[in-house]
């Protein structure tokens, strides 16, 4: 199964206010890159209750669309561009999130979850986050615990939302110190492949692991299983600024052999 080697279908810009950078500094980026796509997938979230917004405004949005047209037709003799959206899944905003999709037309829908709030505590934690406060409440709620929880959301976001892909599947927990996958996570793993396969989503292959742990989101084990199943792959920076566009994509062939 070929992977795309030429589109980036994940880029984050100063919009989300946790990166950096104009969309048209990712655009020209991407040129100098040799690609022939980009796609920016720019964060929604609906009902979450955090110190620091990290998701688009609905005029956000709106801006993002006037000046992601304007980039289409300038460059469009040079590279395809994609104004795309991560919806971040919240169980309890599902009507919400459903209604926000259907009000715009999006070239492309990526699936994710950033955002849990443990019981007895009104404030959502990102939990791909590097904050101390946050490891230390998810490590004594118990890190295995919460990820199982993560998978299981991810499953039911796959169920429920209508997107093309399945970001970073495996990025939950990130930062937590000595976190390892459990037979109880592999099962679930393999449930929430087979979901993703049963609605004809696409998997990414989120190459901005490479940063944190010297391999992609997923881990290899798990694209591996996706290939066993005939899902589709997509590649995926994950950039937060121009010049991480492409980055790692060298590694994709060796990877895939």
């Amino acid at each position: 199964m070929k992977v795309d080697l030429l589109s980036d279908t994940h880029i984050h810009t100063s919009l989300c206010r946790h990166a950096s950078g104009t969309m048209e500094e990712y655009v020209l980026s991407a040129i100098d890159r040799g690609l022939a796509r980009l796609v920016f997938l720019e964060h929604l979230e609906e009902g979450i209750n955090a110190a620091y917004r990290t998701w688009l405004t609905e005029e956000d949005f709106d801006n993002y669309f006037e000046e992601g047209w304007r980039l289409k037709q300038h460059y469009a003799n040079r590279i395809m561009i994609g104004l795309g959206v991560e919806v971040g899944y919240n169980p309890e905003c599902v009507e919400r999130i459903l209604e926000r999709l259907a009000w715009r037309r999006w070239d492309w829908v990526g699936l994710s979850c950033h955002f849990f709030r443990i019981d007895g505590h009104n404030e959502h934690l990102n939990v791909l986050s590097n904050n101390r406060r946050t490891i230390g409440l998810i490590e004594r709620y118990g890190s295995r615990k919460f990820l199982n929880r993560y998978f299981a959301t991810l499953t039911e976001g796959v169920r429920t939302i209508p997107a093309h892909i399945l970001c970073h599947l495996d990025a939950g927990l990130r930062h937590q110190p000595n976190l390892h996958l459990e037979d109880s996570h592999w099962e679930q793993i393999d449930t929430l492949l087979d979901e993703v396969k049963s609605v004809g989503m696409a998997l990414e292959i989120n190459t901005s692991g490479y940063k944190y742990r010297g391999l992609p989101f997923p881990r290899p084990e798990i694209i591996a299983l996706a290939r066993d199943k005939e899902i589709p792959l997509t590649l995926g920076s994950d950039a937060h600024n121009p010049a991480e566009v492409g980055r790692y994509f060298d590694r994709i062939p060796a990877l895939l052999s």
